[in-house]
């Protein structure tokens, strides 16, 4: 683990909005709305703290920020593990979380014999068995290795796919598995998600949160996803407020404290817009 302790900075009544990317600020195209980046504009515009808490990894985010028109001071990246941090010359590593893969990757294989394995590294390298490039996951220009040369080099992300399952059949299986020592979430489709253990958006948040001096009642987070009910839980459990997006799964709607519409009809914007008109 390696974190640096940017100095506090005093807060005067804003918050600090996470916001999950895909499926809440994205269509399944890549696309955000105008109404979704105007909406964003107006809560930075207004003192707020807006930043992206996603499963992606930095090198997938960074492209982004243009598009979206957004300057984060922090962004949380690979589910909490990594933490990217504004600087004059552009963002560092400002937290990286790592762990040993190789157990959870032996672990995981017999159950998914046919699955698709990818190791992302601390400095944001992903290592990927042959059929991970079929999965549409962006991998850099790495060709595709052996299993047994995964996890070599400590991890801040393992992600497994299985396009042979449906969502409903994959989930049962990540169940019996048992796995330990490890933070994980399933995907929208037959895809696991797995950080060192402990690490999620949400104890990512809670150390940016900590960084920028914000009161910790002070968070609203936005999201679609599984690897989202941390982040909710976070802000639920401080005072804050949680959103899931209309088109999530029942149980992440469950575990947030409202419901917004869905993607396709910028839930997100009617979100912010509220935030911008109770602290206008």
């Amino acid at each position: 683990m390696s974190a640096a302790r940017p100095p506090r900075a005093g807060t005067s009544g804003r918050l600090l909005i996470a916001l999950d990317i895909d499926g809440t600020l994205l269509h399944e195209d890549g696309t955000a709305s105008g109404a979704v980046k105007d909406a964003m504009a107006r809560a930075v515009g207004a003192g707020h703290e807006v930043t992206l808490a996603t499963g992606r990894s930095w090198e997938t985010v960074r492209d982004l920020l243009p598009m979206l028109r957004l300057r984060p001071r922090f962004v949380v990246c690979s589910n909490g593990a990594v933490i990217m941090q504004r600087r004059k010359n552009g963002y560092r590593r400002a937290f990286v979380e790592t762990f040993d893969a190789r157990p959870v990757l032996e672990r995981i294989r017999p159950y998914l014999p046919e699955g698709s394995f990818m190791v992302e590294d601390a400095d944001g390298a992903r290592h990927y068995t042959q059929g991970m490039d079929a999965s549409g996951w962006e991998l850099g220009d790495r060709e595709p290795v052996p299993f047994d040369q995964l996890g070599r080099e400590p991890a801040s992300r393992v992600v497994v796919v299985s396009p042979s399952h449906d969502a409903e059949e994959f989930l049962g299986i990540v169940e019996s598995m048992g796995l330990h020592r490890v933070t994980y979430s399933v995907g929208w489709a037959a895809w696991l998600d797995i950080a060192p253990q402990g690490v999620s958006k949400g104890s990512a948040l809670a150390r940016v949160r900590a960084w920028l001096g914000i009161p910790e009642s002070s968070l609203l987070v936005v999201g679609d996803g599984r690897n989202d009910v941390e982040m909710f839980q976070l802000a639920l459990d401080s005072g804050g407020r949680a959103v899931a997006m209309g088109q999530a799964p029942d149980e992440v709607k469950a575990a947030a404290g409202e419901v917004t519409g869905s993607v396709d009809d910028d839930g997100v914007a009617d979100v912010l817009l509220s935030v911008v008109a109770a602290t206008g």
